[in-house]
């Protein structure tokens, strides 16, 4: 009885370490700016859609210029700051710096990439209003 309950308990140490463990970082790529119209949207139409999308989720995004956004998202004392470059074909969300999500240079705290694939859907979503 005492050998099942040890290894239950080494069992779950592996579990709680792995899910902790940082994953890669996720970089969303020459993601295609697909509208509800089937139009093509212009380049600040693009841009009002990920802004929205991501103000929407919390993040606060700045035009740097158009075809680049900075979006900076602070949680529970993390923070994550991404770059969004687009055009009127495509769009990239790309890690540019973070604050206590363990980052090391290709690794990252596995919440990170939950709110990248978060913000992707949701500029998606706001992109099919076009």
């Amino acid at each position: 009885m005492k050998n099942i309950k040890l290894g239950l308990i080494i069992a779950a140490c592996i579990l709680l370490v792995a899910a902790c463990a940082p994953a890669p970082v996720l970089n969303i790529s020459n993601a295609p700016v697909q509208t509800g119209s089937g139009q093509k949207a212009s380049l600040d139409a693009v841009g009002k859609a990920i802004i929205r999308a991501g103000v929407t989720l919390g993040w606060q995004m700045k035009t740097v210029k158009p075809g680049n956004i900075v979006g900076t998202l602070n949680l529970r004392g993390h923070t994550a700051v991404v770059d969004v470059t687009y055009d009127t074909q495509t769009y990239n969300i790309t890690y540019k710096d973070s604050t206590n999500l363990k980052y090391n240079g290709e690794r990252i705290h596995k919440n990170y990439n939950g709110w990248i694939q978060n913000l992707d859907r949701d500029i998606r979503a706001q992109l099919s209003t076009l």
